[in-house]
Formats: structure tokens, sequence, C-alpha cells
């Protein structure tokens, strides 16, 4: 079996409060990109393993092996080997990573029959990371809680194109939301998607932008080139690095 887990970008990224176990509530659109994908392999075999191509994956674990443990450990599924080619930058706010594992659980529910809903394989997701929940649907949503809270909305860019920026630029977790100052919005982000693209350059924010541009001002620059080259909106996605912009066709 071959999948093509795709990225997604968030349209407007709002820190509301962090909570006490540490955790940050959030509200987000998640909007999935098919422009950008990895390529995983999974077939049934007599012994597990797990290889990779493309970008390096960092540390000893990842989270294909970490999917396919959650499910070995709770149904009788047989072992299978996992390639993944990795085309999605990593740590760049694209959820590349949470869309490869989400992958790997709708596969094995595929591949063993274990027939699965939705709402059951979101619940598994959210055991390998907050994004993952997502991409079991991969439809667009607005998010909200720690990424776990999520309610599909009518938003459909196919009729634009969408172009990225990838600065050779990493920015960590620790490092994005150690200068976050959360606060309440005065107006929904669920209202301000709802309005016309053209209104979203003056409403619709993401805030790591302001922590990060002051960081690091090659990234409001790139932002700034892409709303000079027509785009009708450009942002940042999740917490960095990755620019993009939306430009009609």
């Amino acid at each position: 079996m071959i999948l093509y887990p795709n990225a997604k970008i968030n349209i407007g990224l709002n820190v509301l409060n962090k909570r006490e176990d540490g955790y940050h509530e959030l509200s987000s659109v998640f909007y999935p990109v098919s422009e950008l994908y990895d390529i995983l392999e999974i077939i049934i075999s007599d012994d597990f393993s797990f290889s990779s191509s493309g970008f390096s994956i960092p540390g000893n674990s990842n989270i294909c092996t970490r999917a396919f443990d959650l499910l070995k450990a709770d149904y009788d599924v047989g072992n299978v080997k996992i390639h993944l080619h990795k085309m999605i930058p990593i740590g760049a706010g694209l959820g590349g990573g949470s869309a490869d594992g989400a992958f790997i659980l709708k596969a094995m529910n595929e591949l063993f029959e274990l027939n699965l809903t939705n709402n059951q394989l979101e619940k598994y997701a959210l055991k390998l990371g907050a994004d993952c929940p997502f991409f079991i649907e991969n439809t667009p949503k607005y998010v909200t809680g720690i990424g776990e809270q999520m309610t599909a909305i009518d938003l459909d860019l196919s009729d634009y194109d969408i172009k990225f920026i990838f600065p050779e630029l990493h920015i960590s977790t620790t490092e994005a939301y150690g200068s976050i100052i959360p606060k309440k919005q005065k107006i929904n982000l669920l209202d301000l998607i709802s309005k016309p693209i053209i209104n979203w350059k003056a409403e619709v924010r993401n805030d790591f932008e302001f922590s990060a541009f002051k960081k690091h001002p090659e990234l409001l620059k790139m932002k700034e080139n892409l709303y000079a080259d027509g785009a009708i909106y450009a942002s940042m996605t999740g917490s960095g690095s990755v620019i993009y912009g939306v430009l009609i066709k």
C-alpha cells in the first residue's frame, strides 16, 4: 500500500490561554494542501521494520513506529514494513510528521480490517500529537482546545494557488511558545474566516509571527514579498517557519 500524507497550513493561529497542565488553548483553521506530501509504503511482513529516505528524521523514535505500536497494543495485528520518503520539511509548521502518524493509523485500519471509525482513529491519533487527529478526515477544520476539538467548515481554496517559501531556518516549539503572551480574541476566528479572502490580510493573524519576525526579520521580508507578488493573503504557518501566500490562479 502506498500513501501520500499531505501537509496542512494554518489560516490564523491564536493562542488563547495556557492551561494548568502546561498545554496552550488555541484556535486555528487547518487546511489540507495537496501540493506538499510525503510518500509512505506499508506492507504486511513477518517482521516489523521502519526505514526512511529524503529529509533526515531526528531522534531515536519516529511517529510511524509509535502509531503502529498503539494499534499493535490493542489489536491482534501482524507486523509490517514501513518506508517513509520524507519530502515535507521537518519543523516547518506544515504538520508533516502528524500526517505520517495519522496515515499509518488509517493504513493499519484498512490492511488488517479493524473497522475502526474515524472517531476511534482520532482518539488514537491524539495520543501521537495534538495535530494528528486532523489528518484522519483530512478536510478543512476549525480547531480549538489543544487541537483535539474540530469543527468541519466549508472552505475551498481550489480556485487559488498556494505559494510556499521555505526558509533555511528551524524554529523550535520551545522557542516559539517562549515568547507568546496568550490573549482572548475580540472576534472569533471562525467569523473572520467566513469573510471574503480579501479581508483576511487585515484581520486574520498568526500570533507566532510577532516574536518570529522580531527575531528573524527575513521572515517578515518573505511575507512582504508574497504580497508584492500579488498574494491576497500571506502568513506563517503553525509556529513557523514556512511562509505561504494565497494567489489568484
